[in-house]
């Protein structure tokens, strides 16, 4: 149906959530009280990052690892990426900054890539730029503009049987 939320494991919960809310905006949430571990539940954008406690800081990615978009990464579609830049410099987040340029199909897609205090990478991009057309799909499939689930385009459905 779509993504819930993300798990992220951190060495200091308060200082992920400060990342978390004043760099990203998401807004931290109450959790359950019969969780007994720190944590904290944080949600915006219809998708929730839960942080807990790491239990042993050897399992978390390094702090000073080179920016690389081809790594393990989240990602966030951003509508104002410049304002996002200039937050990333307002915090003194360390970023690299990206432009896909597709001139067969006319796609231009800008993209962020920084890390948060425990060393995953986030990307924000304004990837709603990228047309999506499913891998072997032959038309059959439409994915909406709304980027929710992709219904059967069934107009055409019959002209492809």
């Amino acid at each position: 149906m779509a993504l819930n939320h993300v798990s992220r494991l951190c060495r200091n919960v308060e200082e992920s959530i400060d990342f978390y809310t004043k760099v990203l905006g998401l807004v931290l949430i109450e959790r359950p009280l019969a969780f007994e571990f720190d944590g904290a539940w944080l949600f915006n954008y219809g998708v929730g990052v839960h942080l807990i406690r790491v239990k042993d800081e050897n399992s978390l990615p390094k702090t000073d690892r080179r920016l690389d978009p081809m790594d393990n990464h989240i990602s966030f579609r951003c509508e104002d990426m410049e304002a996002l830049e200039q937050r990333l410099k307002q915090f003194n987040v360390k970023y690299t900054k990206r432009t896909i340029d597709d001139d067969k199909n006319g796609t231009k897609i800008d993209q962020l890539f920084f890390c948060d205090p425990d060393g995953y990478m986030i990307e924000i991009c304004n990837c709603e730029n990228l047309k999506l057309v499913p891998a072997g799909s032959l038309g059959k499939i439409k994915l909406p503009f709304d980027w929710q689930n992709p219904p059967i385009d069934l107009e055409n459905e019959q002209d492809t049987k």
